[in-house]
């Protein structure tokens, strides 16, 4: 059976579209609508209930726009709201941490797995869950690079400003004897050019959450039968026409940063109210 209704996908800004971009390459006949909260980025320095309220009540909005599949493009927000939402919704709602986490324990070889990600990620220590809930034996370090966020959102990734805050990290990183290394955070895969220049040749296997993620939504929608027709070849205005993108707020930062993602035409992001007013009138609470 074919099921042409959307799968929604979000973020505080631009990272979720590592993801967004990974779904429409594994899955091009899928509809796709996008939403980033740029009212209320980011969210790593925010509390835990807080990032909560705030995921629950976009993925209401993206329940009410009737998609099939929710994705917590956002390691901080899965940390903080995943468990909450797969109670609250009755579609399936899908985070990034799991499949990143399984492909590191999975990988690695001598037992050691670093975790790079923003603050409020890795106060959650569900990377640290997910990792030893998949192998017990392994041992894991927590890192986190000030400003790596912002840094991707103002379109620095392939700078030195990347580079300076990446270095001291990854100098504990090899320090610490790790060979496996999860980007903890969706913003993290555009930074693999500069984490390539910086490792070298040195032994450090990188694992991101756009893959791993984009890999288990097929997996889902294949299981339960709810993928779209095969699509036609896709080209950039037929990908184009079958992805809505929606923001919170700052419209034009929203398009520029991610021109730098896509090489390809995207739509106008079209600017919604508030999240937190439509999902409580759609929710009614």
């Amino acid at each position: 059976m074919s099921d042409s209704r959307p799968i929604g996908v979000f973020d505080s800004g631009v990272g979720g579209l590592t993801v967004l971009r990974e779904i429409r390459h594994q899955m091009p006949a899928e509809a796709l609508i996008y939403v980033a909260d740029l009212e209320h980025f980011p969210y790593g320095p925010r509390s835990q209930s807080q990032v909560r309220g705030l995921a629950l009540d976009i993925i209401g909005t993206l329940a009410a726009m009737d998609t099939k599949l929710v994705v917590i493009a956002c390691n901080t927000a899965t940390a903080a709201a995943l468990n909450a939402a797969r109670e609250r919704f009755d579609i399936p709602v899908v985070g990034v941490i799991a499949p990143g986490a399984q492909a590191a324990a999975a990988g690695t070889r001598n037992g050691r797995v670093a975790v790079l990600s923003t603050e409020g990620t890795r106060a959650s220590g569900e990377y640290v869950h997910a990792i030893r809930e998949a192998n017990p034996g392994i041992a894991v370090l927590s890192e986190v690079a000030a400003d790596l966020v912002e840094i991707v959102e103002d379109g620095d990734a392939g700078t030195p400003r990347a580079e300076a805050a990446l270095r001291p990290v990854l100098e504990r990183i090899f320090d610490w004897r790790a060979d496996t290394l999860v980007l903890g955070c969706t913003h993290y895969p555009l930074l693999r050019p500069t984490l390539a220049r910086l490792i070298g040749t040195r032994r450090l296997r990188v694992v991101d959450s756009a893959d791993t993620t984009a890999a288990r939504v097929k997996r889902i929608v294949a299981v339960n039968r709810i993928g779209a027709d095969a699509a036609p070849a896709p080209d950039s205005e037929s990908l184009a026409m079958r992805t809505e993108l929606l923001v919170t707020a700052a419209p034009a930062r929203f398009r520029t940063s991610a021109a730098l993602i896509f090489d390809e035409p995207l739509p106008e992001p079209r600017t919604v109210r508030p999240v937190r007013q439509v999902i409580r009138v759609a929710s009614g609470s």
